[in-house]
């Protein structure tokens, strides 16, 4: 028969610290959960009464659809949605995969060169040739302005990423590694069918890390491109919340396009405030979305290399 699982019974004396405990995380999830359901009741709210009453706080007052009928509209706010979309899923997968087989290829103990290369990798992480050297490589490769300025710098996740990946390695039993040489194995079926299988939690920790970096990243957009096709959700946001003429374009897109539509009444339901609140929402809900299905994977990765043995 199994047993039970045992029930832990708190102290009285630690009751008092339990209270204070869960009231601090009551109130840390409040403020972080709070921002996010702001921007969504508002978003959903009437222009009108947002302009008679104030802003919502916890429900809307007025319900209505036009802010995000507008946003889902607008050609240039989905062209910088798919772009967002597409840039993080090659960089997310790419990145994790290539630096993945980089630092599998730096953990043995065989490799020649590998003081060399460490010394390369720690300078790589404390200094680099900014912003200037950037553009001018970029532009020298013929990528500056392209889709691929987004891509291709970004296939290696840099040396601290090749840290985690060393020490996930070293947990690894060395006699898997040599029963498969014993077989005759070579490296890249080693790599692919022992250590990725091996390395799950830690390839999904990273790769949340990568995707999250890369979906909030709007710094690729304003220094290596100039054509609105190529720009980012992440600088579309910033750009109408600190450009006085993107939200007056963005005001007559909405008001001449879902006009057409909505019989006129866009002053009233909806105006550049709650369209900015549906983008904002519409920028974090995909990840909001995708995290609780990893973050299983995300605790294991979390905890490699924490203890030995």
């Amino acid at each position: 028969m199994e047993k039970a699982p045992k029930t832990r019974v708190v102290r009285k004396s630690d009751r008092p610290f339990m209270g204070v405990l869960y009231f601090c995380m009551v109130l840390l999830m409040f403020l972080t959960v709070y921002p996010m359901w702001y921007s969504i009741v508002n978003s959903v709210n009437s222009a009108a009464d947002l302009a008679q009453n104030g802003y919502a706080y916890l429900w809307p007052r007025d319900f209505t659809l036009d802010s995000w009928k507008a946003v889902t509209r607008d050609p240039v706010i989905l062209q910088a949605f798919f772009i967002t979309v597409s840039r993080t899923v090659l960089v997310t997968v790419l990145q994790t995969l290539i630096t993945a087989m980089f630092a599998y290829g730096f953990s043995r103990p065989y490799l020649r060169g590998k003081k060399l290369y460490s010394v390369i990798g720690f300078i790589s992480m404390y200094l680099n040739g900014g912003v200037i050297a950037y553009f001018i490589l970029y532009n020298t490769l013929k990528i500056y302005n392209t889709y691929w300025v987004y891509i291709i710098p970004a296939l290696f996740g840099g040396f601290y990423n090749v840290i985690i990946f060393n020490a996930n390695y070293k947990s690894i039993p060395d006699a898997l590694f040599e029963s498969a040489k014993i077989d005759g194995a070579s490296e890249y079926r080693i790599f692919f069918q022992i250590v990725m299988p091996l390395s799950k939690p830690v390839l999904s920790a990273l790769g949340i890390f990568t995707a999250v970096g890369t979906w909030n990243d709007y710094s690729a957009t304003l220094y290596f491109t100039r054509t609105s096709s190529l720009q980012t959700l992440s600088y579309y946001l910033l750009s109408i919340t600190k450009s006085s003429k993107a939200a007056e374009e963005l005001q007559k897109a909405m008001s001449v396009g879902v006009a057409a539509n909505l019989g006129n009444v866009v002053s009233q339901s909806s105006n550049f405030r709650t369209i900015e609140l549906a983008c904002m929402v519409l920028a974090a809900l995909p990840l909001i979305i995708v995290y609780p299905f990893l973050q299983k994977f995300f605790e294991k990765g979390m905890m490699i290399g924490s203890v030995k043995g």
